[in-house]
């Protein structure tokens, strides 16, 4: 897997992609460092590479993660939390996040990291939440002075084969008034199911608070249907819905037959953050074209596009979406479509994601029309 130029067509090319409105909800702030940004702070932490040419490094992790399985993918990440230890690296990595997506036309972005991974010198919980926030604030503010307008809310993740859920699910809590919007958990999905830490989202679900829960990647229905049993409002990924949908051969896609799981998250529309580069890193898919999010948004489920880790999938949203356009079809409505999926079902207050779509992705799509 490379990070070639495509090339979507006259009526999307690279530039109107690029510019067009975006919004992400599943992006790793640890799995998308600058490059050069990583080699610098491995340099200041002593942490050694295994390439420390930015290029070259950024070539690796993505060889690195072209395995075809979840928990080598997971790999790569012990570099860049290894660079993430003190308030200084999370709030530059925070802000470089920022002006990242924004350059990149995202207008919305819920950021996701585990407080947890950063406190090898020292840190508290809180001090790492607080210096990530500083990261963001300063991200959005000089993204604003360069004239672009991004909106960004922080989820906290809890590792699924550790058990310091509880720990961070109070962690959320007490700064759901500072900037973070909502909880998951991450990591190893096969064997760590979601209920393991069920004292956490019973928390959670106490004070109304959102969750969302990598399910449906590594693992396949019984998964997804942990996630949903504990509060999920959103599936991380959520692919392997499709092995609950009986597909007709030679027919129609309307000849489908749901299961009641696959009925019940299409009935309730529950959103399915999908990342297609990610997933065929990990195994989820074979190809772009042949990538589930196709038929799971022909069969009307509520599908988002995602980058989930933009260093080690060597992507941004627009190469997503430039990927789904020249490789398996989808139109300017089609991505008008997901984008209003994930705008709506952020975990933002709604007065803020109606100003989002009023303000932002209706009238930039609309330019686009325009010519």
């Amino acid at each position: 897997m490379t990070d070639d130029v495509f090339e979507p067509g006259p009526d999307l090319t690279p530039a109107t992609i690029r510019a067009l409105p975006k919004v992400v909800l599943h992006d790793h702030l640890d799995g998308g460092l600058r490059p050069a940004t990583l080699v610098e702070l491995a340099e200041d932490a002593g942490h050694t590479l295994p390439e420390t040419d930015p290029d070259a490094l950024a070539t690796w992790f993505v060889t690195a993660a072209d395995s075809g399985s979840l928990e080598r993918y997971l790999e790569t990440f012990a570099h860049t939390t290894a660079v993430m230890q003190t308030p200084e690296a999370l709030r530059r990595v925070a802000r470089d996040a920022v002006m990242d997506l924004a350059a990149d036309g995202v207008v919305y972005a819920e950021q996701r990291f585990a407080p947890e991974q950063h406190l090898e010198q020292g840190l508290t919980l809180q001090q790492v939440v607080d210096a990530v926030q500083q990261g963001f604030d300063d991200g959005v503010a000089e993204a604003e002075s360069n004239g672009c307008t991004i909106t960004v809310g922080t989820l906290l993740c809890a590792m699924r084969q550790a058990d310091n859920a509880p720990a961070i699910a109070r962690l959320a809590l007490e700064n759901r008034d500072r900037g973070v919007v909502g909880f998951d958990i991450a990591g190893p999905e096969l064997g760590f199911p979601a209920a393991r830490h069920r004292e956490a989202f019973e928390l959670l679900r106490a004070e109304s608070f959102p969750v969302t829960v990598h399910a449906g990647e590594a693992d396949g229905a019984e998964s997804i249907w942990g996630a949903l049993q504990v509060g999920a409002l959103r599936l991380g990924h959520g692919i392997r819905l499709l092995e609950d949908v009986e597909l007709p051969e030679h027919e129609p896609l309307s000849h489908a037959r749901p299961g009641r799981l696959a009925q019940w998250v299409l009935d309730r529309q529950i959103p399915l953050e999908v990342a297609p580069s990610s997933n065929l890193q990990t195994g989820g898919a074979a190809s772009i074209a042949a990538h589930p999010i196709t038929t799971l948004r022909d069969l009307g489920f509520a599908v988002t596009v995602n980058t989930d880790n933009r260093l080690v999938s060597a992507t941004s949203m627009s190469r997503e979406f430039s990927l789904l356009v020249a490789e398996a079809d989808w139109t300017l409505d089609d991505l008008e479509a997901a984008t209003l999926v994930a705008a709506w079902n952020g975990f933002a207050h709604r007065d803020v994601l109606e100003r989002i779509v009023a303000e932002q992705i209706l009238p930039g799509y609309e330019a686009v029309r325009a010519g």
